[in-house]
């Protein structure tokens, strides 16, 4: 049986694929906080669901909707998730294929944080560039 913050994880990482917006609503914390690195123009630390979702929408206007996130694993406890994706894309000719790891702090059943590290960091700025 999974861990219940495996089970979470999976369940926001189905509902981003679908842009379904109300299930990540009921996953994240209202004070969420979303760590994304890099140099890009979607770099940056974003506070609450309102800044997160705007984010996510920036990601599927930036790609027409041509960006997705393979799970090869979830390993989960009490406090945290950590997720093993494959960040797919193409945007303006531009290709990204990117093995990811994205960590998620959990609190009270909801995402409080996440924090992504990609493998190559230049790449994925020069994607989202």
């Amino acid at each position: 049986m999974a861990h219940p913050n495996e089970a979470l994880v999976r369940k926001g990482y189905e509902a981003f694929g679908k842009g379904d917006m109300v299930t990540l609503g009921e996953l994240f914390a209202g004070d969420v906080v979303w760590n994304t690195p890099g140099k890009s123009p979607l770099s940056g630390t974003r506070k609450g669901q309102q800044e997160v979702f705007e984010l996510f929408g920036q990601i599927a206007e930036l790609t027409g909707g041509k960006f997705s996130l393979e799970i090869h694993d979830i390993l989960a406890n009490d406090e945290h998730a950590v997720a093993l994706v494959t960040a797919k894309g193409s945007r303006d000719g531009k290709i990204i294929d990117d093995h990811q790891v994205h960590v998620f702090h959990i609190s009270d059943g909801k995402v409080k944080e996440f924090w992504g590290h990609p493998t190559d960091l230049y790449a994925v700025d020069e994607f989202w560039s």
